[in-house]
C-alpha cells in the first residue's frame, strides 16, 4: 500500500448537511456544484458536522448567487472572531453557469434550493437545484407511487424466496 504524503489533500465526498425536505417539496430540474466563500470559524464549523439547510434558499442578485438563510452555528472555541450564524454567503459560480441560471429563473417559476452542503477535496461545495415546486396532488402521487414500488419489490422479494 502506498503511503499518503503530508502535502497529499483528502479525497473523496464528505457530506455535512442535506435538505432532505427538498426532494419532497420540489421537482429537481437542474443540479449544480458551487464553491461557497466563508470564514475561517464556518469552515471549522462544518468540519465538526454543524449545519442545517432548512430554509435555507439561492438568489441571484447583481450577476452574483446568494446562500441564504443557511444555518451555521458559532465555532465554540472561537473568539470575539467568530462569524453570524445566518450570514448571507456568496456562492461561486462560473460566469456561463450564472447566465443560464438567470436565464432559467426568468422564464419559469423555477426556485434555487441547496441540497446539500459537503466537503469535496478539501473545499466545501454546494449541490444546488434548480426546482420548481410542487403541488399538493403531486406530492400524494409520488408517495403512491414509491408505496406502490415497495409493494412490487417486496412481493418480487417473497416469490425469490418461495413464500408464496
Amino acid at each position: 500500500m502506498a503511503k499518503k504524503s503530508s502535502g497529499e489533500k483528502t479525497s473523496g465526498k464528505q457530506v455535512v448537511a442535506t435538505n432532505r425536505k427538498a426532494r419532497h417539496d420540489y421537482a429537481i430540474v437542474e443540479v449544480f456544484e458551487a464553491g461557497v466563500a466563508l470564514v475561517g470559524t464556518e469552515v471549522k464549523s462544518l468540519r465538526e458536522g454543524h449545519a442545517s439547510l432548512v430554509d435555507a434558499f439561492a438568489t441571484v442578485d447583481d450577476g452574483e448567487v446568494w446562500l441564504r438563510n443557511m444555518h451555521i452555528p458559532e465555532y465554540h472555541h472561537g473568539t470575539w472572531t467568530n462569524h453570524a450564524p445566518r450570514r448571507n454567503r456568496k456562492l461561486l459560480l462560473h460566469r456561463r453557469q450564472i447566465d443560464v441560471l438567470v436565464g432559467k429563473l426568468r422564464d419559469g417559476n423555477l426556485t434555487l434550493v441547496p441540497l446539500s452542503v459537503y466537503f469535496l477535496h478539501g473545499k466545501v461545495k454546494v449541490e444546488l437545484a434548480l426546482a420548481r415546486g410542487k403541488q399538493a396532488h403531486d406530492k400524494r402521487q409520488d408517495l403512491a407511487r414509491r408505496d406502490a414500488q415497495r409493494e412490487i419489490t417486496r412481493a418480487m422479494g417473497r416469490r425469490v424466496k418461495g413464500m408464496s
